[in-house]
């Protein structure tokens, strides 16, 4: 379980493929307080440490994630927003994130807003997704690349996000452009309520 507040980005330094998966070994400042087995999100998406070396680490995703997430598309010297799961005694700053990507979505529009940046994301939209909740609502939340935010004019397959500047320059949105593929983690609260309307 993940709060959606991004601790740090974390550089690809070597991209390994085994059959249908791929080991990233990544560069992270708080590589020396993890553990193996340990629980990591890389752009939201939550992957297990399986090697330490130095101040490196290395994670395996399999191809179903690869399928789902940007991850299939990083390359050496990427940076990927990271954030170790949650402690329970702690506060919510963000919102329930799960870690389990839904989709990705594609940078449509990149606005400059007098010191924050609106960007507009567009994801293909899928009507049985949308009966389960796989939608967003106007101020409600969304995940993206890993950063909770709140969503903005949403449409059946399209929703905008303003970034102050903090958030632009300590997480990979800086280098998000019009045409960058994110990955998306719809809120897990409106997967529930969807649910319990299709049991009623």
């Amino acid at each position: 379980m993940f709060s959606g507040i991004i601790e740090e980005t974390a550089t690809v330094v070597d991209i390994i493929r085994d059959r249908d998966n791929i080991d990233l070994k990544l560069r992270c400042p708080f590589t020396n307080e993890l553990g193996i087995d340990q629980s990591v999100a890389h752009n939201g998406t939550c992957l297990t440490v399986v090697a330490i070396d130095n101040d490196c680490y290395t994670v395996t995703a399999m191809k179903e994630t690869l399928e789902r997430t940007n991850l299939g598309l990083l390359h050496i010297g990427d940076k990927v927003n990271v954030e170790r799961s949650m402690m329970m005694n702690g506060r919510l700053d963000g919102h329930i994130v799960q870690g389990h990507v839904d989709q990705t979505a594609v940078c449509i529009a990149k606005e400059d807003a007098n010191g924050s940046t609106y960007f507009t994301f567009e994801y293909q939209e899928n009507q049985e997704m949308a009966l389960n909740g796989y939608f967003t609502v106007d101020k409600g939340s969304v995940t993206v690349n890993g950063v909770s935010l709140t969503v903005c004019n949403p449409t059946a397959n399209s929703f905008q996000v303003a970034i102050i500047p903090y958030t632009f320059e300590h997480t990979n949105f800086c280098n998000i452009e019009k045409g960058s593929v994110v990955n998306i983690e719809f809120d897990i609260i409106g997967k529930y309520i969807a649910r319990l309307q299709q049991l009623k």
